[in-house]
Formats: structure tokens, C-alpha cells, sequence
């Protein structure tokens, strides 16, 4: 077959759609909204490329309108694990031979898919199903997630440039393999663009997955699967399976070919997945590839210099969007007292005109938290912080389930800067604010670092320079992810590679070159073109009188 050094097309970001009254992309997202919600479905695991349904169904609803059906999954049980495992490994070895051009051209398709006749489905069924607005939905399902794979097929071709020097006589050369075994993807519901991307990755690299994602997340992880499938994406190189985390875990875990494992979930979680890794080792043939983003208590640091309107603006958007369910939302802030007074106004009266319902609604910026669980934990925190005297709820605090699972965006002033909403992740619509004295900025800075196990985004707002290089350089092991002037959310495939450090993860940058190296193992190749036909070298030769 013919031969050739591919240029693969250059890596842009999609365009977000504004989804402005009047704009067709806010008629056809409407529209297909509509026809999702009037369709009840029965969705099934997709196995070796086969659609498989079992005797247990499990209703999928949205979680602002929890009494709606959007249909039913069917729950999966270890020998449907056991299967995806083997139709994986069946998969492997052609995939693994498929030319490079032939990975990247099925990656790019679904890229195009999903930009174009996929874009309102994909945005609906993540508005429906995780209850997302449309903007937070087509800045992830459809943008982001085209974004990793383009610029997925971009840096692979980059990793395949990698090559080493070659001394005279010589041609020395780096093969990327894929790893031996199958890769495990464990995926959260945050974001659709992650969930696909979790198995999408190491598949680029000629790699197969078994994929697991949030049981909050089929519904949008079905469509996934569906552009995959449509892309031209091989039978078994990527299967999805709906199985419990510990019942899954148990077989992938301890099976010999397991060869790493693609997370983002919670922190907890990942170190009890580490643990059983170790426990396992003697088991598998190769050690384990293990890439995990985790948690986050992530931060705001204002000093007295800063636009109170300017630090208005990046909480309400980094703490609410998506309510504050994103591993990078702003948690905690510190704020100097000399600005607090004006902060507070500006604050609350922009949170005041903040709507709160379902995502269908275009104008509701707030909508539901996951699930049931999720918004009891929230609760309990906001109730607990209204009775503390060492805390006190200044906005919001309203919790209502009874037709959706939601809750006021809330924020709380802690009087102490070790209070519990400092310090744990909530994953919710909480904000807590510490209001330090000017005159103790580095003390603080000393506290910001120690209050918390994680180190995924933080955010300097200050109109110092001086300040912000200090504050840059003081935090530097706090946030893998570090934002001058701006919100610490939002990061963009190409330009802020994602991932944080300490409890938060192992900080490979989704979407990056570091994190697609994790996927491929090296073979350097040295050829000789003229071999040595003697054993000894000149200092054996005796010196001469």
C-alpha cells in the first residue's frame, strides 16, 4: 500500500455557540430537547459491538424533574465486566496494527460528528440527563469534547515525532506501543467531554477500554458511544459497560491483563483503586499505567488592590456555574477586610438576580444538583453552618427536593479560617468566605496552603503586580491550575492543560502530550550498518618504544 509522512489537520478549538434568542442553534436544541423528552428508552451496554440488555432496568431521570422518565439502563453485573474484558483483548491486536492515520481519521470524524449533526443531541441529552444550562452544556459535551479529540490526534502525531539522535554509522529510532492488556476507564458525571475522553485517549494511542461512567451519566454516555460507533470506531475497542464501582473494580482489578486505569472521580475513591493496585501487583504482566484527577477545594486569594466588582464577578461564576459541580468551581475565598463591606454589596445584589430551575428553561442559570444523595450531603452542611457560631449563611440556603434536586446558591462566612467548609470538598452551590486583616496577607497565604489536601485550581486577584508575583510563587504546589485575575474554572484543551496535584490527582494534563505518554510504551530500536568484526578496542593495542 502506498506510503507517506502524514501531516494531520492543525488542532482549533471549537467555536462556542452563543444559543441567543433568534439563533438556530437555540431552535434545534430546543427541538431535540423536546424529542428526547418525549421518548422513553431502553438503553443498553454496548459489549464487542454488540448491544446488550439485561433482566435489570434502572430508570434514568433529570435531576431537576425527578418524577420525568427519560427511559431505562440496563444494569450490567461481573460477567458483563468479564465479557467487555474479553471482546477488549479480542479487539486489541488488530487495532493495535491499524495504521496510525486510520486511529486518527475515526477520532477526527467524531469530532466533526459531534460539532455538526450530533451537536444538539449530545447538548440535550447532557442538559437532561445532568442537568446542565445550555452554555455550560455546549462549552463541555459538544466543544470541549471535540477538543480533545482533535488536539488528541495532534499530539499523538507530536509523541510519534519523539525521536533520538543518531551517531554516525547508526539509525536510531523510538516505536510507540500500545500498552499490553486493556485500559480501564472510570469516568465521572460532571462532564460529558471527560467521560468520553477517558476511553478516547488511550484508544487514539491503539489501545482497548472497558469504560464505565457515572450512573448519573448514561444517558449522554449512550449517545457517546452511538458517535463512536457512527465515526467507524472498531467492534470491542472500546465497550461501555453499566456496573456497580465495587463489583466492576473487583473483576478489572485483579485480572492479569488489566494495564492501567483512566479516572476522574472522587479522591477517596482513586486511593482505594491505588490500594488494590498494589495489593495486586504480582498479578498483572505489566505495571499498571495509573492517571487519576480527583478532588479540589478550590480557591480565590484577593488582595486590597483588587476591583470588588472584578472579584464579584469571578465568584459568582467560578462558585455557581454548573452549581459549583465542577472539579475546579471556587469553594473558598479569602478576602482583605477593607474591601469586605463593598465586596458583599456588589455580590448580593448580583446573586440576587441569579434564576434557579430546570436547564430547558434558557434563562435559569442554576439548576439541580445529581442527585439525591448529593444534595442531602449539601444540606447537611448548610444546616449545620446556620447553627454554628463559628460560621454564619449570608446568602441563599433554601434546599427544596420535592420536584427536583435543588438548591439555592449559598454562601457562608466562616469565622475561622479552619471552618469545615474551608476545608472539604462539597461539590455543590456552597461558597464559603474568609475575610482576613489586611496587614496579615502571608500569614493567611500560610493558612490557604495548609487548610487543604488538594491542589487543583486556585486564583489571585489582585492589581499588584508585586502581590501577584509573591502570591504566585507562595502558592505554587497549591493548584495545579493557577489563574491571575480570572475565575479558577474554565480551562481549554491547548491552552490550559488540566490537572492538579496532591490529593487532587496525578496531574498528567487531560488532553496534553504528558498525559497521552502515559498510554504507549516505548521500544528504542538501534541498527548497525556496519557491524564490528573484531571484540577488542584501540587501548588493548600494547604501547610502542
Amino acid at each position: 500500500m502506498p506510503k507517506g509522512i502524514f501531516n494531520v489537520p492543525i488542532a482549533k478549538n471549537e467555536p462556542v455557540l452563543s444559543y441567543a434568542p433568534g439563533t438556530p442553534e437555540r431552535v434545534a436544541l430546543k427541538a431535540k430537547i423536546a424529542e428526547l423528552r418525549s421518548d422513553e428508552i431502553d438503553l443498553p451496554m454496548v459489549i464487542g459491538g454488540r448491544e446488550v440488555y439485561t433482566d435489570r432496568k434502572e430508570r434514568m431521570f433529570p435531576p431537576h424533574e425527578i418524577k420525568h422518565t427519560l427511559g431505562y439502563y440496563n444494569q450490567g453485573d461481573a460477567s458483563h465486566v468479564e465479557m467487555a474484558i474479553d471482546a477488549a483483548l479480542e479487539a486489541r491486536e488488530k487495532w493495535a496494527k491499524m495504521a496510525w492515520q486510520h486511529r486518527a481519521s475515526i477520532f477526527l470524524k467524531a469530532a466533526d460528528l459531534l460539532a455538526g449533526p450530533y451537536r444538539a443531541k449530545i447538548n440535550a441529552a447532557t442538559m437532561l440527563g445532568q442537568s446542565k444550562n445550555a452554555f455550560q452544556a455546549e462549552i463541555d459535551a459538544a466543544c470541549e469534547f471535540a477538543d480533545f479529540l482533535r488536539f488528541g490526534v495532534q499530539v499523538m502525531t507530536d509523541i510519534y515525532k519523539i525521536q533520538p539522535e543518531s551517531a554516525p554509522g547508526m539509525w536510531n529510532y523510538n516505536e510507540f506501543r500500545p500498552l499490553e492488556g486493556f485500559v480501564y476507564a472510570l469516568t465521572p458525571f460532571n462532564f460529558t467531554s471527560i467521560a468520553g475522553n477517558l476511553p478516547a485517549a488511550p484508544a487514539l494511542m491503539g489501545n482497548v477500554a472497558v469504560w464505565k461512567p457515572s450512573k448519573t451519566a448514561v444517558y449522554s454516555a449512550g449517545v457517546i458511544m452511538e458517535i463512536f460507533k457512527e465515526a467507524g470506531l472498531p467492534d470491542g475497542v472500546i465497550n461501555l459497560v453499566y456496573a456497580s464501582g465495587p463489583v466492576a473494580a473487583d473483576v478489572v482489578l485483579t485480572h492479569p491483563e488489566f494495564a492501567g486505569i483512566h479516572f476522574t472521580g472522587s479522591t477517596g475513591v482513586f486511593q482505594s483503586i491505588w490500594k488494590k493496585i498494589g495489593e495486586n501487583i504480582y498479578k498483572y504482566k505489566s505495571y499498571p499505567r495509573i492517571v487519576g484527577e480527583t478532588g479540589g477545594k478550590d480557591f480565590i486569594f484577593a488582595d486590597n488592590t483588587v476591583d470588588p466588582r472584578v472579584l464579584a464577578i469571578a465568584m459568582l461564576r467560578g462558585a455557581f456555574e454548573y452549581q459549583g459541580q465542577k472539579c475546579s468551581a471556587a469553594s473558598r475565598v479569602y478576602i482583605p477586610e477593607s474591601i469586605w463591606a463593598e465586596v458583599k454589596e456588589i455580590f448580593g445584589k448580583e446573586l440576587a438576580t441569579v434564576k434557579m430551575g430546570p436547564p430547558e428553561d434558557f434563562t435559569n442559570f442554576i439548576n439541580a444538583v445529581i442527585d439525591e444523595s448529593s444534595f442531602d450531603k449539601l444540606k447537611g452542611f448548610i444546616d449545620r453552618a446556620k447553627e454554628d457560631e463559628d460560621a454564619e449563611v449570608i446568602f441563599g440556603g433554601n434546599c427544596d427536593k420535592s420536584v427536583g434536586y435543588f438548591i439555592e446558591p449559598t454562601v457562608i462566612l466562616a469565622k475561622k479560617p479552619d471552618y469545615i467548609t474551608m476545608e472539604e470538598e462539597l461539590f455543590g452551590p456552597v461558597l464559603t468566605i474568609y475575610v482576613y486583616e489586611d496587614e496579615k496577607l502571608d500569614e493567611t497565604l500560610d493558612i490557604l496552603d495548609k487548610t487543604s489536601i488538594y491542589a487543583l485550581t486556585g486564583a489571585v486577584l489582585s492589581q499588584d503586580r508585586y502581590n501577584i508575583e509573591k502570591i504566585a510563587k507562595r502558592l505554587e504546589n497549591c493548584a495545579g491550575n493557577f489563574y491571575i485575575n480570572d475565575k479558577p474554572t474554565g480551562a481549554v484543551v491547548g491552552q490550559q492543560p488540566f490537572g492538579g496535584a496532591r490529593g487532587s490527582g496525578t496531574d498528567d494534563k487531560a488532553g496534553s502530550i504528558f498525559n497521552f505518554l502515559r498510554w504507549t510504551s516505548i521500544r528504542t530500536i538501534k541498527e548497525t550498518f556496519v557491524p564490528a568484526t573484531n571484540y577488542t578496542y584501540p587501548n588493548f593495542q600494547p604501547d610502542t618504544k
